[in-house]
């Protein structure tokens, strides 16, 4: 954790909260990230436009702080690409056995006080934790 600025982080979490605020009393929408890429595909009209605009924020966004020479995160070396994609598909079926993700429960679910968005999250929390631990200890164990 050595590269954790405060100040990067209380302005990012500004910007998060400021955005799923505005999403929320202007559209009356959830910020919740799975949900507006999963219902992308079947939107029609201005229902696509604000969930392809919101996206294409998030990408901009992130381009626009790498421009300005913020590094980009980097990823494990030596990670299978086949790793990865399945990774990522046990995210998807995740988020869709949860009714959402963490953006949407941990972030806009909390802050409503939806208690099935604290259930979600701290199951979300709970299995991360445990993961990151077997991940990281596995080889350890395996001797």
């Amino acid at each position: 954790m050595a590269s954790f600025t405060p100040v990067s982080a209380l302005l990012g979490g500004l910007l998060i909260g400021a955005g799923a605020s505005w999403l929320l009393l202007v559209l009356g929408r959830v910020a919740g990230i799975s949900g507006i890429v999963g219902s992308l595909p079947l939107s029609r009209g201005f229902e696509f436009a604000w969930r392809a605009l919101f996206l294409l924020g998030l990408i901009a966004g992130a381009a626009l702080l790498y421009r300005l020479g913020v590094p980009a995160p980097l990823g494990r070396a030596g990670v299978p690409a086949w790793l990865l994609i399945v990774s990522g598909l046990l995210v998807g079926y995740g988020t869709a056995m949860s009714n959402g993700c963490t953006s949407g429960h941990g972030v806009c679910g909390l802050a409503r006080r939806s208690p099935r968005s604290l259930v979600a999250t701290v199951i979300f929390l709970g299995v991360g934790l445990l993961t990151a631990s077997v991940l990281r200890h596995l080889p350890e164990w395996l001797g």
